[in-house]
């Protein structure tokens, strides 16, 4: 018997729904919800394109993308830390499409990144199991993916250092290398454990985000609100050591892609507890990064590079910094926000799309990696992809998106 994704989609929500008492972030006005017509246009046809070179490419697909090679993708076999991205395209290209063959590929995608659920060696346990799992629990209410999440949240807790009140970046358990390093992309880890908590209310999940949050308030933004990609920490006393950097110009530089995550980051943290001060550091880095953006709406890689705002870009950090202004929009009703992130997304759907290449898997180009290590210069990463999704997805179907990631909001 097959059934409908709208039914599908009632259901889950309901599921999803279940116990909480969360408010839609989604109240915008009606001059929000209504971009001009040549913006609609635009961002239409850029998820017509997204998905149609999803749907070319899925059937061919022998793992997890990572970035490409030559304009094709290099895959993973268990995932590595991006491994959720594409079973959360796969995702949203349902969403959009309505196609089943969809969510048939992202079912059979997201089930592989099964032992994932007892790694306690990265912090990337929410990239691996939020667009993947948690939004299949969502879409689906299949408890399985619930119940794996939740696993995975309890692995991730194992990473946290009491002493210094954060979640270790890099390394095993074990490992002494790197057990103080805290870096800015472990704020998108964070909705993992909110889940976690909701699902089976034990706030040690979250009190451990919020904990860690906290940590990267007081540690991370500088006064101006630019931030640097990593901060270490005795991991023994949980004494500050000081700013430093891994795919950043320098430790006093500002690393687009991770300012992004901020944005983002803080902007769910603030969703999920209700604490102003989240809210109030999303917008000193959102205020940061705005100011920093060229003409262009296609971020540098880093903002205090050298060369820029004439040096290589990374596509991926404007896709991410679109969703979280998205999102804090709806928290702060401040208009410049949503107006910025229209402008990203369309200058990614003008300039960034692998349109011209007859060759391409990828659906965004124009990313940067890691440029310090001279890895992965001007290729496609399967995050830009799934943001630019998104963060479309956002500004098209709200309602879909939400009830996909849930952008709830505490009363």
């Amino acid at each position: 018997m097959s059934v409908s994704r709208r039914a599908l989609l009632a259901t889950a929500a309901g599921a999803a729904a279940a116990g909480t008492s969360a408010v839609p972030a989604a109240a915008d006005t009606a001059e929000d919800r209504q971009p001009s017509g040549a913006t609609l246009r635009t961002l239409r046809a850029a998820a017509d394109y997204a998905v149609e070179k999803v749907r070319t490419v899925a059937p061919g697909a022998t793992g997890f993308p990572v970035g490409t090679k030559f304009e094709k993708w290099t895959y993973s076999r268990n995932g590595d830390w991006v491994g959720g991205f594409w079973p959360g395209t796969l995702w949203m290209a349902w969403l959009y499409s309505e196609d089943d063959a969809f969510r048939a590929w992202a079912v059979e995608s997201a089930r592989n990144l099964a032992p994932r659920q007892y790694d306690t060696s990265t912090h990337d346990l929410g990239f691996l199991f939020y667009p993947s799992w948690v939004t299949a629990w969502r879409l689906t209410g299949d408890d399985e993916w619930r119940t794996g999440a939740i696993r995975a949240a309890d692995s991730l807790i194992q990473r946290y250092n009491p002493r210094g009140k954060f979640i270790r970046a890099w390394g095993a358990l074990a490992d002494r290398a790197n057990a103080g390093r805290v870096i800015m992309d472990t704020m998108m880890n964070l909705d993992l454990l909110a889940f976690a908590s909701r699902q089976t209310g034990d706030d040690t999940y979250l009190d451990i985000a919020v904990e860690h949050a906290r940590t990267a308030q007081r540690v991370f933004p500088r006064p101006d609100g630019s931030t640097p990609h990593v901060f270490d920490f005795d991991p023994d006393t949980g004494a500050p050591v000081g700013p430093n950097t891994v795919q950043g110009y320098s430790p006093t530089s500002c690393w687009s892609r991770g300012q992004a995550w901020g944005i983002y980051g803080f902007t769910t943290m603030y969703r999920r507890t209700g604490h102003k001060e989240f809210r109030d550091t999303a917008r000193k880095l959102a205020d940061f990064a705005i100011g920093a953006l060229t003409p262009d709406h296609v971020p540098v890689w880093d903002y205090r590079a050298p060369q820029q705002p004439h040096d290589i870009k990374d596509a991926s950090a404007g896709a991410i910094m679109a969703c979280g202004l998205l999102d804090l929009h709806a928290a702060t009703g401040r208009h410049t926000y949503r107006e910025v992130a229209l402008r990203l997304l369309t200058a990614l759907a003008d300039t960034c799309l692998t349109r011209n290449s007859a060759r391409a898997d990828a659906v965004v180009a124009r990313c940067t990696r890691n440029r310090p290590a001279e890895d992965g210069i001007e290729v496609s990463l399967p995050y830009a992809d799934y943001y630019l999704l998104e963060g479309i997805l956002r500004v098209l179907r709200p309602e879909d998106v939400h009830r996909a990631i849930d952008l709830s909001r505490r009363a």
